[in-house]
């Protein structure tokens, strides 16, 4: 098998993991996911495929403030997230409340916006009700 066959594989196995997920992922996350097809994946390949991913535009850097950076696919339409307050994962809401450019000062130009939910995912509610009992 030459170099570039194995990058490829790294590629591909990086690339099925962010999108299975069907949510950002953590450059761990990604490394955990990718490891199932190819187990001696290190984490600086996975930093390589990841920034070569974003440069050819099949993934997006998803910044959410005080957090490291996450990755999903861009052939997701525009969305907004969910960040769990208790696991950190973050997850996809699909759609968008609408135009928000009406909550800008007067005279200022909306280019884009994020809208991030804080809370507490299915999982860590469920096991905080167990843990209630």
């Amino acid at each position: 098998m030459s170099g570039m066959e194995r990058r490829t594989q790294q590629r591909d196995a990086i690339r099925a993991a962010i999108a299975s997920a069907k949510r950002p992922l953590s450059p761990q996350e990604v490394l955990e996911g990718a490891r199932v097809a190819v187990p001696a994946l290190g984490m600086a390949t996975v930093y390589r495929n990841l920034k070569l991913l974003v440069a050819e535009g099949a993934a997006q850097v998803i910044s959410l403030p005080g957090e490291s950076a996450r990755y999903e696919m861009t052939e997701l339409a525009h969305h907004h997230h969910f960040q769990c307050t208790s696991c950190s994962r973050v997850y996809d809401i699909p759609g968008c409340p609408g135009d928000l450019r009406r909550l800008a000062p007067r005279g200022f130009r909306v280019d884009h916006h994020d809208v991030t939910l804080y809370g507490r995912c299915s999982d860590c509610g469920k096991a905080e009700a167990r843990a209630a009992r």
